[in-house]
């Protein structure tokens, strides 16, 4: 007998019996499988691992931001306060140099500028401070108490650090020319006779010299990763 289209249940008319789901029946003669469910990540699911995440992991992450950010709130701080100290104490210089007084760079500061302090071949620019404290040294070279003034007749003995205000020392050799100005408009040209390493348990340091003298001191070596070492660096230099 020959089915009609519309017998077979073509596209156009309703087939008898149950609807059938022609994707999903197997073929004659093919054994339907079932595949096992795929493994899922050794993760798990992005959805667990939001749902599921300990809460102390949550705390700790929370804390390892908060202390980045502090640390680099607490860098931004101090390079901030550092560029603003220099600024303070350059104005300072120019006033000083303008009245022939010492100024204070900010009220409540136990330093003024003395001296400036270059050295053309290693392109060194620095201002020397009143004292050799621990807060002097944090922003420039401090002026030991009771040596000569830079550029007067006897041993001017300036200290600074290592590894920012003078780390220049390294390069420099002898015969090499440092320059001093100070604030009452004289300015005197030496040059550096020796350099040397000492401990600064027996560094003897000589109050009058026959020429007006620099003596600069900073800590040694100047790659030590121990800043607190007894090893110092001398520079000695002479009025041309």
């Amino acid at each position: 007998m020959r089915m009609t289209a519309a017998d077979r249940g073509g596209p156009f008319a309703r087939a008898k019996g149950p609807p059938r789901n022609w994707m999903r029946a197997s073929a004659p003669g093919i054994v339907r499988y079932r595949f096992p469910p795929s493994e899922s990540s050794p993760i798990g699911s992005g959805r667990n691992m939001i749902q599921k995440k300990p809460r102390w992991l949550v705390i700790c992450i929370i804390l390892l931001a908060l202390a980045g950010g502090s640390s680099f709130g607490h860098g931004a701080y101090m390079t901030a306060k550092a560029h603003l100290a220099q600024w303070l104490l350059h104005a300072a210089w120019d006033k000083a140099r303008d009245s022939g007084e010492a100024v204070k760079p900010w009220p409540w500061a136990d330093t003024h500028p003395v001296a400036r302090l270059t050295a053309p071949g290693q392109d060194a620019d620095v201002l020397v401070l009143a004292g050799a404290s621990g807060r002097t040294l944090a922003f420039g070279p401090g002026h030991l108490d009771g040596t000569a003034l830079p550029g007067d007749p006897g041993n001017a003995v300036i200290t600074a650090h290592r590894d920012t205000h003078f780390r220049f020392l390294r390069a420099v050799a002898p015969g090499d020319e440092l320059v001093v100005e100070r604030a009452d408009g004289a300015r005197r040209h030496f040059r550096i006779r020796r350099g040397y390493v000492a401990d600064y348990r027996e560094l003897r340091l000589p109050r009058d010299t026959p020429v007006p003298t620099l003596t600069l001191v900073t800590c040694y070596p100047f790659d030590a990763v121990d800043p607190g070492g007894p090893l110092r660096y001398v520079v000695v230099a002479e009025a041309a």
